[in-house]
């Protein structure tokens, strides 16, 4: 055995089909691509969601809703948290970048108090935004709410 009598293995190769070769190819005329139509012509790419000409679903369905490009989306903290927080840590002053630390919010995000739940300890709350009750039940309590 030597290089000049190496072959693959039966069957590990195929001949490429040599499309758009002529009549003498055995693929000629129509070159494997049916009679007429869009998928015969030289250049076709189908659109994404293309229904064959039929009224496409995205264009079908109503659409409804409004987005307002300057929407201020805010993350809610509850107080019943903020008093949880208080005490596993023994805080006093509750700011962005302890909710940070804490898990609770991505450093992208803007921070609202909301008043579901209690507070009994005594805290300064940095925030960028407070509901009437939540700033009235951490001032009742003692605290400050401070807004950002």
């Amino acid at each position: 055995m030597n290089l000049s009598n190496l072959k693959p293995a039966e069957g590990a190769t195929k001949t490429r089909k040599r499309v758009g070769r002529g009549a003498g190819s055995g693929r000629g005329g129509t070159s494997t691509r049916g009679h007429k139509g869009q998928k015969s012509r030289s250049g076709y790419s189908r659109k994404t969601g293309f229904e064959g000409g039929q009224m496409p679903l995205q264009r079908r369905v109503p659409k409804f809703g409004f987005n307002p490009l300057k929407r201020v989306e805010y993350r809610a903290i509850n107080l019943e948290t903020l008093q949880a927080l208080a005490d596993s840590q023994k805080l006093e002053k509750i700011t962005p970048d302890v909710l940070i630390n804490a898990g609770l919010i991505a450093p992208k995000h803007l921070v609202k108090i909301l008043g579901r739940g209690t507070l009994s300890a005594k805290l300064e709350v940095e925030a960028h935004a407070f509901s009437k009750t939540a700033e009235q039940a951490i001032t009742s309590a003692g605290g400050t709410a401070v807004k950002l």
